[in-house]
């Protein structure tokens, strides 16, 4: 059950948190790496709407089940690229800041893999994501279920 629509209640607060998806939606990166990020992300803070979102819009477009289902298990599983797994060791050391901040090991693997311009718009992806599971979680809002992709008609 919703707690409070925050889209209705602050909307001023939801565009600038849809702007910031705007901006990294027009970043350049690779749309089936963001719906990974997004995914794991959501996975990392148990967010179910953000993990049924993504889940359907990456398998709308083209994402295929088998890397969505080891999605979790990412580092045991054949399936992801190098610059995958850089992205996907970001996103657990960004959403799981500690209290000595980041070590420098994730930091240089996704150096490896991402110039600078890159790894600040993986990082803003990472922020956008942990911002919407938070508001997502604690408001109770959207209802998981409830998304339709854009690709997809009913």
């Amino acid at each position: 059950m919703t707690r409070i629509s925050y889209k209705d209640v602050a909307p001023g607060a939801y565009q600038a948190m849809l702007g910031l998806e705007r901006y990294v939606g027009s970043s350049g990166l690779e749309a089936s790496l963001l719906e990974l990020v997004r995914t794991h992300a959501s996975q990392l803070n148990g967010c179910a709407f953000c993990l049924d979102m993504h889940t359907k819009d990456a398998l709308a477009a083209g994402e295929t089940p088998q890397r969505l289902l080891v999605l979790s298990a990412w580092r045991d599983a054949p399936f992801y690229t190098e610059r995958e797994r850089a992205a996907l060791a970001w996103t657990e050391a960004v959403t799981h800041l500690g209290p000595n901040g980041i070590a420098d090991a994730p930091y240089h693997a996704a150096r490896q893999h991402f110039d600078e311009r890159q790894l600040v718009d993986v990082t803003m992806a990472i922020v956008a994501i942990n911002g919407w599971n938070r508001l997502a979680i604690a408001l109770h809002s959207p209802e998981p279920g409830s998304h339709v992709p854009a690709t997809q008609t009913n």
